[in-house]
């Protein structure tokens, strides 16, 4: 008689469909992996193991949940990188039961930091492929214009870092002019419209310095000045590049490429140009510094004349007339004591000696030569008063001329140099300062500042 029993606990065991431990995991597995696929997953990293086979062994956890993750050595040898505790991750796996032990877990197939830490590794990356090519080298970089007339900024027209800028460049050198390349400073394409504006800069040529930047921010918010682009542009750009991105403790790809890196904005303003009134004090150190070496000139000059004047007494036929009378003196001496020593030796010779003695007597010649000699002074006094007049009239016209191209002797003569503000451009006529135009006016002593109130051609 057949039994039946709706109760499978009350079945024969012969009748039962038994698991074996074996079974059911590898049956768990195929659901689990048929069911779910491949899924990307983000987590922080924890229980970190790297046995010898080079498989990766981890955990991957929230703040309510972990999940067990195994990474085989052929999928993790190309990650250039090897995670460790507490790094946050987004993983591409699928997920399996290991069956030996029947637990859930994921096997990774793809493994990358997420956030701020992959924007790191990016950064670090790209700055040693550039460096190896040389755009970081010391050699390369270029010194920045002492007194700039124009300065190029690209930067948000709508950013703080403009202003702050603008506000420096007021308080330090007003008369600089600013021209700014406006781009936008972080988001998809800014990078590349930023590079865009360096090369336009460059192609323009119409800034001495160009200053390329923005406020500070986060390391994503900063990343349109880590592209290698934006790096590129500032190598290749004829003018040189100060980069100010960011707070002092920020550093990106485009402040190693820069020729000058500034903290800030601000501080980039302050290193481009110089305190107007330290350029006043260099100035008239500059002057004072003329003046000294023209009055050296004008002492060498005087010491020059004065020796010409002694030489030229020197060298005048007075000197050579009294020399050769000395000397004539000198030879009548000799002359007298041989006549005495020979009247005693040869009197019977005397009257012979004496006719002759007569006839070469040098008193004819003196007589000549005195009349010559009244003659050459008398020509000789004008001839130097004259070139003396002649010297001096020339050291004053020289001094004269000296002072006359003076640019303080002109603006002593009256006159004064006009200047457009704020642009500080020099006014050399009357349709460059319509009605309204503020104007400053610099002359030998102070400025003032007017308005054009009416413009005449004429």
């Amino acid at each position: 008689m057949a039994y039946a029993s709706a109760d499978p606990a009350s079945r024969p065991l012969r009748e039962r469909d038994v698991y074996t431990v074996s079974r059911l995991n590898r049956e768990a597995r195929g659901l689990v992996e048929g069911s779910l696929g491949s899924i990307w997953l983000e987590g922080e990293i924890s229980n970190f193991a790297r046995p010898g086979s080079g498989h990766w062994y981890f955990s991957l956890k929230d703040d309510a949940a972990q999940v067990r993750c195994a990474m085989f050595r052929q999928r993790n040898a190309g990650l250039g990188m090897v995670p460790k505790d507490g790094m946050q991750v987004l993983v591409r796996a699928r997920a399996s039961v290991y069956e030996a032990r029947g637990e859930f877990q994921l096997i990774v197939d793809h493994l990358e930091e997420s956030g701020e830490g992959e924007l790191r590794r990016r950064f670090e990356r790209l700055k040693r492929q550039l460096a190896a090519e040389g755009l970081f080298d010391s050699a390369r970089k270029r010194p920045l214009p002492r007194l700039p007339r124009r300065i190029g900024v690209v930067t948000s027209p709508t950013g703080a870092a403009f202003r702050d800028i603008l506000q420096v460049l007021r308080r330090r050198f007003a008369a600089v002019g600013v021209i700014l390349y406006p781009v936008p400073v972080q988001g998809a394409g800014a990078a590349e419209e930023i590079a865009a504006a360096i090369a336009l800069a460059s192609t323009r040529a119409e800034v001495d310095v160009l200053v390329v930047g923005r406020g500070g921010g986060s390391l994503e918010d900063l990343w349109s000045f880590n592209e290698e682009v934006v790096a590129r542009a500032i190598v290749s750009c004829a003018i040189p590049v100060v980069s100010a991105v960011g707070h002092e403790v920020d550093i990106t790809i485009a402040d190693l490429a820069a020729d000058v890196r500034a903290p800030t904005p601000s501080a980039a303003a302050e290193l481009i140009v110089p305190d107007t009134a330290e350029w006043l004090r260099s100035l008239a150190a500059t002057q004072q510094r003329l003046a000294g070496v023209w009055h050296r000139r004008m002492t060498g000059w005087r010491d020059g004349l004065d020796w010409a004047i002694k030489r030229l007494s020197q060298l005048h036929p007075t000197r050579t007339i009294e020399r050769q009378q000395q000397r004539l003196d000198e030879l009548e001496l000799r002359l007298g004591q041989a006549i005495r020593v020979r009247l005693s030796v040869a009197g019977h010779r005397l009257a012979a000696r004496r006719a002759e003695l007569v006839s070469l007597s040098p008193q004819a010649q003196l007589s000549g030569l005195a009349h010559r000699l009244a003659v050459l002074k008398a020509r000789l006094s004008p001839a130097l008063a004259a070139r003396v007049e002649l010297a001096r009239s020339r050291f004053h016209g020289t001094a004269r001329a000296l002072h006359a191209v003076s640019p303080l002797a002109t603006l002593e003569r009256g006159y004064a140099i006009a200047l457009r503000v704020p642009d500080g451009a020099i006014l050399t006529a009357s349709d460059q300062a319509p009605a309204g135009t503020d104007v400053e006016l610099r002359l030998s002593k102070g400025r003032l500042r007017a308005r054009v109130t009416a413009s005449n051609d004429h």
